[in-house]
C-alpha cells in the first residue's frame, strides 16, 4: 500500500489538492500539458477518469501523464474498464449510497482479476453521492439517489458503514457540474465520527470554498470542471495556495 500510506502522511500535515482529468475529452498533447500544468503550480496529485468513454483514449492519454509527471497518479474510475498499469494506484470505488448492486460489487468483481493481474494498487473507497441540486453524469450512469444534502445524519451512517467495512477513503462527491458543493456541515460530521482519510469533490468552484471544505474536515479537495472550462495555471496555484493553507495538528 505505498501510494495509500503516502496519502496517510500527506493528510496529517495540511489539507492537499488533486486535479481531475477525463482523459476522453482531452488529445494526446492536451492531456500532458494539463497534467504539468497542475503539477507545477502545486497540485498533490492527479485522478484521472470520468463517467464515460467515447474515444477510447483513456490508457493512452494515462500513459502520457503517469511519464510526464511525480506527483501520484491515480485512477478514478467511472466504469471498470479503466484498469490500467499506467498509474500508481486505483480508487476501488464501491458506491455506497447507491442500492444498485452493480455499483455496490458487480462492477468491482469483474475488475478484481485485472488489477491482480497488473499488480496494481487498489486502494478500497467507499464512494458517497450527495445531491447537488443537478442530475449528475456519475448518478446517471450509475442509476443511483444522492444523500440529500441536508441529511447530515444519513451522510454520517453511511461513512460509518463503509469504515468498519474495511474501507480506506471515505470519497464524498457531489458529481461534475454539481450546482451546490457538498456543505461544510456535512463534511463536519462526517469528520467528527470516521477517521479515515476523506476526499471532496463536486462543484468547487473557488479557492475560497475549497479552503471552507478543507477546514470543514476535507483532506483532499478535488477540483474538476472549473479547470476543463478554464486551465488557468494562476487559478490552480490560487487553489494549492488556498487548500495547503489550511494545517493540520
Amino acid at each position: 500500500m505505498k501510494i495509500y500510506n503516502k496519502l496517510l502522511k500527506m493528510a496529517k500535515s495540511r489539507a492537499n489538492y488533486f486535479c481531475l482529468i477525463d482523459p476522453d475529452k482531452l488529445d494526446a498533447e492536451q492531456a500532458v500539458c494539463f497534467a504539468r500544468t497542475c503539477e507545477e503550480n502545486g497540485a498533490d496529485g492527479l485522478l484521472v477518469g470520468g463517467s464515460i468513454m467515447l474515444n477510447n483514449s483513456f490508457e493512452t492519454n494515462l500513459k502520457l501523464i503517469k511519464e510526464n509527471v511525480n506527483i501520484p497518479v491515480l485512477i478514478f474510475p467511472g466504469i471498470f474498464n479503466f484498469v490500467s498499469p499506467y498509474a500508481d494506484a486505483l480508487l476501488l470505488l464501491s458506491v455506497i449510497t447507491s442500492r444498485n448492486p452493480q455499483m455496490l460489487i458487480g462492477e468491482q468483481v469483474r475488475a478484481a482479476p485485472l488489477i491482480k493481474h497488473y499488480g496494481l494498487e487498489a486502494i478500497g473507497t467507499a464512494y458517497m453521492l450527495i445531491e447537488s441540486g443537478n442530475n449528475t453524469s456519475v448518478l446517471y450512469m450509475s442509476g443511483s439517489f444522492p444523500i440529500p444534502r441536508l441529511k447530515n445524519d444519513i451522510a454520517v451512517a453511511h461513512a460509518l458503514a463503509g469504515q468498519y467495512l474495511g474501507m480506506k477513503i471515505i470519497y464524498i462527491d457531489a458529481g461534475s457540474g454539481a450546482r451546490y458543493p457538498v456543505s461544510n456541515e456535512m463534511i463536519s460530521a462526517i469528520r467528527k465520527n470516521v477517521s479515515l482519510p476523506i476526499v471532496l469533490g463536486g462543484g468547487i468552484k473557488t479557492p475560497e470554498i475549497a479552503a471552507e471544505k478543507a477546514k470543514a474536515g476535507a483532506d483532499f479537495i478535488v477540483t474538476g470542471n472549473v479547470l476543463e472550462d478554464d486551465l488557468d495555471p494562476k487559478l490552480i496555484k490560487e487553489f494549492a495556495n488556498a487548500i495547503h493553507s489550511v494545517k493540520r495538528k
